[in-house]
């Protein structure tokens, strides 16, 4: 596992098994989203403070290269073929596209204001970017590279995933105390009430639940997909604990507490705590490899 320690510059390389620390590698400025590719090789790292994305060798845990991209990349999302790169420049309104075999950039799409995260169809056709200035979800053709459509979601979107079936996009409302469950193809919205605060979303690996990552009362919302509601709450600590990003696998559910300098590790099937990693100042990110 992979987290991003927003506040010291560094990138925390943990042991999956035993959930211990094993390296902390300098990530360069702001480190935030990142990216695992498939064969576990890379680790993309968007700093929001230079510009740039850092590849990371996982073989020797050293960065060997760096891309310019636009102002404060954010977030980071691999294409599903692993081809790409998608990467939200804050700063600039746009998303670079970069190369995987190559690490170039590629293309630069103009999106919404303040775009914050990227989620992609199950098919890799589509890409659906958060943005937050906006209040809206720039729809991304990945095959024509443009922005087809804008699909509103609510004050301000920061966190956004894509079910199974492609139909909805869960986006955490920030500023709203919500999760807003979007059509993507009628654009209608449901709003489910989640607490102060929600910065992530991720949907379960059945399919059945997502979850949200909910700063103010420090806790993990558990929304059942069927019917749009909360049917329970994790909680990870007081309030400060302040829970950020999430990343959900067949076996657990990790999720970053910036307050608390701590990564969060559930059962997904229980919905229970079972390990906290202490991790460096101010994680941000997590990506499983």
């Amino acid at each position: 596992m992979y987290v991003t320690n927003q506040q010291d510059n560094t990138l925390s390389v943990i042991d999956a098994a035993t959930y211990k620390v094993v390296a902390t590698v300098p990530a360069g400025v702001a480190p935030e989203g990142l990216a695992v590719t498939e064969d576990g090789r890379r680790v993309y790292i968007a700093n929001s403070g230079s510009a740039r994305v850092s590849v990371l060798d996982t073989a020797n845990n050293k960065i060997v290269k760096t891309v310019k991209v636009g102002k404060s990349p954010t977030g980071v999302g691999l294409r599903p073929d692993g081809k790409s790169l998608y990467v939200t420049n804050g700063g600039s309104n746009t998303v670079s596209l970069i190369d995987t075999r190559t690490n170039r950039v590629t293309a630069t799409i103009p999106v919404g204001k303040s775009p914050v995260s990227v989620a992609f169809s199950p098919d890799g056709g589509t890409a659906y970017v958060a943005n937050s200035g906006s209040g809206n979800l720039s729809v991304i053709d990945t095959a024509t590279r443009r922005v087809t459509r804008k699909l509103a979601a609510g004050h301000s979107p920061v966190g956004v995933a894509i079910t199974p079936d492609g139909k909805s996009a869960y986006v955490a409302d920030e500023l709203a105390a919500r999760v807003l469950v979007v059509g993507t193809r009628s654009g209608k919205a449901t709003a489910v009430p989640v607490g102060e605060g929600p910065f992530d979303t991720a949907i379960g690996p059945a399919g059945r639940f997502a979850y949200s990552a909910v700063l103010g009362p420090g806790n993990v919302s558990v929304i059942d997909i069927g019917n749009h509601s909360v049917v329970g709450t994790i909680s990870l600590g007081p309030p400060g604990t302040d829970p950020f990003n999430l990343e959900v696998t067949n076996n657990a559910i990790y999720v970053t507490n910036q307050g608390a300098g701590t990564l969060t590790v559930i059962d997904p099937h229980a919905h229970k705590v079972v390990a906290t990693v202490s991790l460096g100042a101010g994680p941000y990110g997590v990506a499983v490899g």
